[in-house]
């Protein structure tokens, strides 16, 4: 397959072995300054405790699974030099309201619902979409160190993804 860079005009096109070789996002690292805090909101969440190991000193590593989802969290002791509560990450589910009721149901502090766009704030329209459209939908949460969850509603994928 040839690439092109679209950004340097003198670059000639070259072979791209990225696009044969599949990439799957399974696992997204986020800083927290208190782990067992961490760990006992994201088992509130309802999300799988899939790891929770301690393989050297001063290292603790835990994984959680989303329902359904083919990507993991794992945060702990030792992991990232990230500053705790810097991560924005975001989930698909395919009803906003039940997965909102669910969150709310459990405790969490999650934000109202809207439409529009994401971003900006101001964008924000209240409710969630009328017409229920795909990629229209959203709501909020912050885990205890202000890691940032947007979940955004998908009822039918745009072509092209699985």
């Amino acid at each position: 397959m040839n690439h092109v860079n679209h950004r340097d005009p003198s670059m000639k096109q070259q072979k791209s072995d990225v696009a044969s070789v599949a990439m799957n996002l399974e696992v997204h690292v986020i800083p927290v300054s208190d782990v067992e805090r961490a760990k006992q909101f994201y088992q509130r969440v309802g999300w799988r405790l899939d790891d929770d190991v301690a393989p050297a000193k001063n290292i603790r590593l835990i994984q959680f699974t989303p329902p359904g989802s083919g990507c993991s969290i794992t945060f702990g002791e030792g992991v990232t030099p990230a500053a705790p509560g810097s991560s924005v990450a975001g989930l698909v589910v395919s009803d906003i309201k039940a997965a909102h009721d669910e969150l709310i149901g459990r405790g969490i502090a999650a934000s109202e619902m809207w439409h529009g766009a994401p971003f900006p704030p101001e964008a924000r329209l209240p409710g969630p979409d009328p017409k229920r459209t795909s990629y229209g939908s959203y709501f909020a949460f912050n885990d205890p160190d202000g890691n940032a969850w947007l979940v955004q509603e998908v009822t039918t994928r745009l072509p092209g993804r699985i």
